[in-house]
Order: structure tokens, then sequence, then C-alpha cells
């Protein structure tokens, strides 16, 4: 069992707030991170996913929405390496790292074993100390998991990720399970993080807000392929503007919600119906 969750969690200055804030990436890094093309994926006579086409640049960060049943944990898990790709042509880095919404920390083991589950070295501790402090819980390194809140537990998850300095990290609703302050906290320190390590993230979520908040690019998987794509060219952090609605507004289209109007741009005046129009 340990060599499966060991499995899972392997598999710069930011610029001004005007300008839209990127993960640093190197100049040498001129491959994607993640490619897949043609890729097919079946269960029995279902077929979840297919014929699928995927980039995801190095330094990139993605979110994939889709509606329940689309496929979207079908492939992460195989982007992770944890679900075989059959031949087909899937490429990802060697180093990859996976937070699911569940922490998935061993109860018999304390907190900074669980981050270094799988290390090797003398400076295990060391590592896991660090990591541990990079995500606010340097002071809970010799404790056990049970003590922990369900937002320490989830950043003890993700620390456990990034010791390992992933070049892809896929994140698998890891924040659908908190409170909403909480979210919003999770949120800064992942966005952080990623300009930190500059790793391709990968974030599978049912929130469209949280996706358009975080990410570079957010995707739609709908029918087994990627029915929509939105880059969003906003500067960080997102405020919940105009543009920021309207991108939501497409989005929600495209997972099917059809709404009546789009929303108003910023500054633009809003009508409200009148007595007897309302009448």
């Amino acid at each position: 069992m340990a060599q499966v969750l060991a499995h899972a969690a392997v598999a710069r200055t930011a610029p001004p707030a005007e300008t839209p804030q990127r993960a640093a990436v190197p100049r040498s890094a001129t491959e994607p991170a993640v490619r897949t093309r043609g890729f097919t994926r079946r269960f029995g006579d279902t077929v979840v996913l297919h014929d699928l086409d995927l980039e995801i640049r190095a330094g990139e960060f993605v979110a994939l929405l889709g509606r329940s049943g689309s496929g979207k944990t079908t492939l992460l898990r195989t982007l992770a390496g944890l679900d075989p790709a059959d031949g087909q042509d899937v490429r990802t880095p060697d180093a990859r790292a996976v937070v699911f919404q569940d922490p998935r920390l061993m109860p018999w083991k304390r907190i900074w074993r669980n981050v270094a589950l799988g290390l090797s070295g003398a400076d295990a501790r060391d590592r896991a100390r660090a990591a541990l402090a990079e995500v606010g819980l340097g002071h809970r390194l010799d404790v056990w998991p049970h003590t922990l809140s369900g937002g320490e537990a989830q950043r003890a998850a993700l620390a456990r990720a990034l010791v390992r300095e992933p070049k892809l990290l896929l994140l698998d609703e890891p924040f659908a399970a908190l409170d909403a302050l909480t979210r919003i906290r999770m949120h800064d320190l992942v966005l952080s993080l990623w300009r930190k390590h500059a790793c391709a993230v990968l974030l599978v979520t049912h929130d469209v807000d949280e996706a358009v908040a975080l990410a570079d690019r957010v995707l739609v998987l709908d029918g087994g392929r990627i029915a929509a794509e939105e880059i969003i060219d906003l500067p960080r952090p997102r405020e919940a503007g105009g543009d920021f609605q309207a991108i939501r507004h497409r989005l929600l289209g495209h997972l099917g919600l059809d709404l009546a109007r789009p929303p108003p741009a910023d500054g633009e005046l809003v009508a409200f119906p009148g007595r007897e129009s309302a009448a």
C-alpha cells in the first residue's frame, strides 16, 4: 500500500498586479510537459475518452471542467501513470505528483513521514521539513494526521506532492471538501507554490469560478474530447468583474447551462423592469 501511495504522491517574484502572472518557464523548455495524440480509453463497451488530443506547456496552469462521468479523473489517472496508456501516444514527465480530494495520509505515520514517503537518503526529514514549511506546517512536523484540520491535511498532501519537485502537478478536486474560507486560502497557496516551483499544473474541478480564478487556460471535456477552450488572460489576483463573468458565462454554456443573457460588462448600466413590464 505504501508503494501505491508513494507513486500517487510522486507520479520568482510575481509581476505587477496589472499584468497577468505566470510561472517562470525555462527558455530551454520547448517541448510540452504533457502531450496526448488520439488517446482513447474504454471500459468494456463504454468509450470514456475518444481520440483525445491535449497539450500542456511547461509551467502552464490548466483547469479541466466537465460534467460528472465525462472522463476528467480517468484522464488525470492516465497522466499520473496510475492507469496504463496501453501503448498509446501519451507523453508526460517522469517527475509527476498527484493531490486527490482526500488527503490520503497514513494515520500510523507522523506528518513528516507521510511527506517523506518514498524518499531515500539521510536528508529525507530535512526535505520533508522544508516542504511542510512551504505550506505553513513547519511547526506540525511530528504530529499525527488525526490532529490536523481538513485544510491542514490537504496542505500536508500538497507538501508530499511538491517535496520531489515534480514537473507536472495533478490536482483532482483537492479543495472540494473544504469550507469556503479555507478554499480561498488554499487557492492563494497553490498559486504561490506554482509560481515558485514553475511546474505544469492540471486542475480537475467542477467549480467554474475556481477554474477561472486559478488557470491560464480552461478546457471543457465533453463526449470524450476537448469540447471548448478558454484562454484566461486576466491579471491575478482575479476579481469577479465583467470580463471574469463573461468567461464564466461562456464556460457554463459549454457545460450545458443555458443562461438567458450574458452578464453585463464592467461599467455597463443594468436596466431592471419597470412596474408595468413587471406586472
